[in-house]
């Protein structure tokens, strides 16, 4: 009777390193995630245990008090409540998502698929343009959207963000469009599909995945930017962040129980996109491969 094939032991070098790894990511994970819980274990604590000298991991009394003076308390005399900067944020942001989307995809089937005098030198102008901190030409902006005539306009503030989100998205999809091959559009059109047809039922959903992470990023950038913000808009066209710092005041007393609720308030909204769209990035990478 011959004996069957012996399972290979595990070593102690080789247990070792990987629990040291887990360990690591453990604790990269619980210091990533504290700030988080921090701030929603404050958003149900009231304001006057928040500054206290003994702190609570738990709120020992729960209140949602902090949530309705977030919600209904204007941020200062003759600004706007969380309502309508939560109105203002999704009108811009979502905006750019869209607008975003199209110039970007264009733009990166033209620069992955069709050769053109100075195409090398726009790609490495759209990478150069965006190391470029948007504090460097601040002045230059306002003096821009003030000739404009769109300070204090949700118009004026969308096309800055869409300025400084459009030159990582061209460039992250120029990424996901030259890694569909030519050959399988080809491959279609033999197969009877138009050109348009073997694009949009062929290379379009291998390309959904691309499309989706660079919405989010798009998105996440300009619902959470403060600085342009805060220097173009004021009164009831505040966008969130502006509206959130709003409440610190050099007269009162901070409450933080409402800025930790208004913070809380602030990010569910780009969680629950996240959550929406991550479903459909993964039915993307699905569909790319089985279509592949």
């Amino acid at each position: 009777m011959t004996p069957g094939p012996q399972k290979p032991r595990r070593t102690f070098r080789g247990s070792a390193p990987r629990a040291v790894v887990n360990t690591v990511a453990i604790l990269v994970f619980l210091c990533s995630v504290f700030p988080v819980y921090w701030m929603v274990n404050m958003s149900f604590t009231p304001s006057n245990q928040i500054i206290s000298r003994s702190p609570s991991f738990f709120p020992l009394e729960f209140t949602f008090k902090n949530y309705i003076t977030a919600w209904t308390r204007e941020a200062a005399p003759g600004q706007t409540d969380f309502p309508h900067a939560l109105a203002s944020s999704l009108i811009v942001a979502l905006s750019v998502v869209v607008v975003c989307g199209i110039f970007a995809f264009l733009a990166s089937i033209a620069l992955a698929r069709f050769a053109f005098r100075g195409r090398y030198v726009f790609i490495v102008s759209v990478l150069v343009v965006q190391m470029v901190p948007g504090e460097a030409m601040m002045y230059t902006i306002y003096n821009m959207v003030d000739d404009w005539r769109l300070m204090n306009t949700l118009i004026g503030l969308f096309i800055v963000h869409l300025a400084s989100v459009v030159p990582f998205t061209i460039w992250t999809l120029r990424g996901f469009v030259a890694g569909v091959p030519a050959d399988l559009e080809e491959a279609a059109q033999i197969d009877g599909c138009t050109k348009a047809q073997a694009f949009w039922k062929v290379t379009f959903p291998l390309l959904a995945p691309g499309l989706v992470s660079t919405g989010i990023f798009a998105f996440i950038q300009s619902w959470n930017e403060f600085l342009m913000a805060l220097l173009f808009l004021k009164g009831y066209n505040l966008t969130l962040p502006p509206w959130l710092n709003s409440f610190q005041s050099a007269t009162e007393a901070t409450n933080w129980g409402a800025v930790m609720a208004g913070s809380t308030l602030i990010a569910l909204p780009v969680v629950i996109f996240f959550l929406f769209v991550q479903g459909r990035m993964t039915g993307g990478l699905v569909s790319g491969a089985v279509k592949g």
